[in-house]
């Protein structure tokens, strides 16, 4: 069985190994006899139930709604690697995968604030739609 080690997702903040669980099975795609035979897909999955006290209400609802989709009728965040031959690799590659989720989840959106465009930069537009009707009037036929 390959060793869990705990999520670090930022610099104070560890999610222990104990509210991880893996299951391995047989992984498809090529691999000759090797894939009918070693049990090298890793299924990573997170009790978001366990590790909900290390998040913030806020923070737990941004991970349901934008991990939904990974997250299943148990509540388990779930991620699965099956992309190397080697169950640690595969196991390394899960864990990795999770940090990386999570930590995006966690991320706070930009607050988006309503600007108004400068005088300056309405003068310059004004100026480039004049000097680009220009330019096509040049392109028609000479006026006699």
């Amino acid at each position: 069985m390959a060793d869990l080690r705990d999520l670090q997702l930022s610099g104070s903040r560890v999610l222990p190994a104990r509210w991880l669980s893996i299951r391995f099975a047989r992984s498809g795609g090529p691999g000759g006899q090797n894939v009918n035979k070693v049990s090298s897909k890793a299924d990573l999955r997170l009790d978001l139930a366990a590790a909900a006290a290390h998040f913030s209400p806020e923070e737990l609802e941004r991970i349901r709604e934008q991990l939904a989709p990974r997250i299943d009728a148990e509540g388990q965040l779930q991620v699965v690697s099956s992309e190397h031959r080697e169950q640690a690799r595969n196991v390394a590659a899960a864990l990795a995968r999770m940090e990386a989720l999570l930590r995006g989840a966690l991320k706070r959106p930009k607050v988006r604030r309503a600007t108004k465009p400068s005088r300056g930069s309405k003068e310059r537009r004004l100026e480039a739609k004049k000097h680009r009707s220009q330019v096509k009037q040049w392109r028609g036929r000479p006026a006699d």
